[in-house]
């Protein structure tokens, strides 16, 4: 399999700037995206079985993996909720899947997001790791829009191994990830 065209601009511009930037002298202290984790959680699976089964298939179809089903840890009465009842599906990408993902994300499906002006800072978590959520899973390609019958929002959180909010963003921003310009 041919490496991903992400993972080459890494390789070759990402890493040598970073190094410039942050002071690096060794290369394996840069900063480097380990993971890519996308989940849905649907809280009208406690009601209608089949939205998991729809879920699922629309998740394996954005990430090009079987994603993995969230189950209930303990039984809740007020939100009518089951232990071991169904809750949501995650699915997360690693290596070259990641990669390809992080393109098809950057590229393709972001810009397609009505009045799209770019993603908010905010979304770090204080040790270089990004979340985003969407609103609905029709911006990406890979779904057919007939087939659709509810939008589902997902969140997608991006791990890195920088030890900063700053060094995460600089990373992500060098990845093509088209943050706010405030």
């Amino acid at each position: 399999m041919a490496t991903p065209r992400l993972l080459e601009h890494y390789r070759k511009a990402v890493v040598p700037d970073l190094m410039k930037e942050f002071q690096y002298t060794n290369p394996m202290r840069v900063p480097k995206l380990t993971k890519i984790v996308v989940s849905m959680c649907l809280k009208e699976a406690t009601s209608d079985g089949k939205v998991v089964e729809k879920a699922i298939d629309e998740l394996s179809t954005i990430t090009g993996q079987k994603p993995k089903m969230t189950r209930a840890k303990k039984a809740i009465a007020a939100f009518k909720l089951r232990q071991g009842m169904p809750l949501g599906a995650f699915s997360t990408l690693r290596g070259s899947h990641m990669y390809e993902f992080l393109d098809r994300f950057t590229n393709i499906a972001l810009p397609r997001v009505r009045d799209f002006r770019g993603i908010p800072k905010t979304g770090f978590d204080g040790q270089g790791n990004y979340t985003m959520g969407l609103k609905e899973q029709i911006i990406f390609p890979e779904i057919i829009f007939d087939k659709v019958d509810k939008a589902r929002g997902m969140n997608v959180t991006f791990v890195t191994t920088a030890e900063t909010d700053n060094e995460g963003y600089v990373l992500l921003e060098k990845l093509g990830m088209p943050f706010r310009k405030n």
